[in-house]
């Protein structure tokens, strides 16, 4: 057991009793008390220089009532006594003035203490001075290429807490070191970016280092017709288009039907080679182990050789159905119910440069952006190419090519897997982190060259 001093569990509990008094004497015996601190500290570069070094330490104590099928929840930075009494009575009003909800559950109940963490010393140390040392580096590195760099360093401590009165108590704190790096050429851009609870693995030169190659290879891009291509896509393009699938594995979202998996689950649907959890304990994972009611997270298989088997289900979604929930529900009250957030898709035992081998002419593709959904069922989702789009002949990179727009159904996607990199932590834009590989994939559809 790792102690913080950004949120003690001993001040947890003190905190939580005061609510629960303060709710006692407005006549409101079931609450539910959520608790998260934060420490972010963030150095930003841009044209080669560090322009701006910020820091912010935030506390948040948001307090849920339950009356009579009823429930609202109030929040406030302020923990004093006052604070406290002040954001009990919101809650309690609130509650009372809202509709009843049929689906409400009572407070979750478990005595069992979840207590865990993903901590590195060296990231809560991470001072100013370091960062300034690392991002110094990172820049000269992108300045020798004759580019310009810009970027963020960051180092993140987060702890959360959920308590009620049934006797819960979840705890969990986390460091994340994060970097981001743009090299950028007079008609070029190349970038590489980084997350990972361990401190060590954040290397800001390796990733300037990467983020100028692809800046150097991209110069005078060539436009090339748009069309069907086989494609390497690497794992934050992977992320960000295939991230977008991941809220209709859903209990609510089936029940709502909307969902594309309504009537699909136990079919095959993918390819064979594609096996996707949610698993909140994969050393690669980031995040608390629990939801916001406080429900343990149960790893999930949502895919297994290419079928759908599992969904995320929140207590009341589950209790709907006749089914255990898994620790997949959104703090309370929320239209959404439920989704995994902790994806680890499996991967294959090739790198990306035999990927790129294995590739007589494609295209290879570094991250997308402006993902938009163009069609739910099939879940066609359009958006562009950028930072490093190369044309791939013989094997090899032959250079680099104008961005594109594409248009591209995710369950196509996913059937035309022909070979995969081993998976890896990746980072993007579009979606939250996950375990993901690079992909090499056929029939892959660009619909124009875009402008930027």
């Amino acid at each position: 057991m790792i102690e913080t001093d950004l949120l003690p569990r001993r001040r947890c509990q003190e905190l939580f009793e005061a609510a629960a008094r303060s709710a006692a004497r407005q006549g409101a015996a079931e609450i539910e008390v959520t608790l998260t601190a934060s420490n972010e500290a963030l150095t930003r570069f841009a044209n080669n220089e560090i322009h701006q070094n910020v820091a912010e330490r935030a506390s948040f104590l948001s307090v849920r009532a339950v009356l009579d099928h009823r429930t609202a929840r109030a929040t406030t930075n302020r923990l004093d006594a006052e604070g406290i009494a002040d954001v009990v009575e919101q809650a309690v009003l609130l509650t009372k003035s809202s509709e009843p909800d049929p689906d409400l559950q009572p407070l979750y109940e478990d005595d069992a203490n979840v207590d865990t963490a993903r901590y590195a010393e060296s990231a809560a140390r991470c001072g100013p001075a370091e960062r300034a040392r690392s991002v110094g580096e990172a820049i000269r590195r992108v300045e020798s290429e004759g580019q310009t760099a810009a970027g963020i360093y960051s180092v993140n401590h987060h702890a959360e807490a959920v308590l009620n009165s049934r006797g819960v108590y979840r705890y969990y704190h986390e460091t994340l070191t994060q970097c981001s790096i743009t090299a950028m050429g007079p008609d070029s851009s190349g970038w590489a970016k980084a997350s990972s609870t361990v401190h060590e693995d954040v290397d800001p030169v390796a990733l300037a280092r990467r983020a100028a190659r692809k800046a150097k290879l991209s110069a005078n891009p060539r436009e090339l017709e748009p069309g069907r291509y086989t494609v390497v896509l690497e794992p934050a393009a992977v992320l960000d288009l295939v991230g977008q699938i991941f809220p209709d594995f859903s209990g609510t979202a089936l029940h709502d039907q909307r969902s594309f998996l309504n009537e699909r689950l136990g079919q095959k649907l993918f390819g064979e080679t594609i096996s996707i959890w949610d698993h909140a304990d994969c050393p690669l994972q980031t995040g608390a182990p629990f939801d916001g009611e406080g429900v343990p997270r149960r790893m999930l298989a949502l895919v297994e050789r290419g079928i759908p088997k599992e969904v995320a289900w929140s207590r009341a979604a589950a209790s709907r159905t006749g089914v255990e929930p898994t620790g997949h529900g959104f703090p309370l009250p929320n239209e959404v119910g439920e989704a995994p957030v902790n994806i680890v898709m499996a991967g294959g035992r090739a790198t990306l440069d035999e990927l790129v081998a294995g590739v007589e002419r494609g295209i290879l593709v570094t991250r997308l952006w402006y993902i938009r959904e163009v069609e739910p069922y099939d879940k066609i989702m359009t958006g562009m190419t950028r930072d490093g789009t190369f044309l791939i002949e013989n094997g090899e990179i032959a250079g680099g090519l104008k961005n594109f727009r594409f248009n591209q159904s995710v369950v196509e996607l996913l059937n035309h897997v022909e070979a995969m990199s081993e998976s890896v932590r990746a980072s993007g834009e579009e979606a939250i982190d996950m375990v993901v590989p690079g992909m090499k994939v056929h029939e892959f559809h660009f619909t124009e060259v875009t402008r930027f």
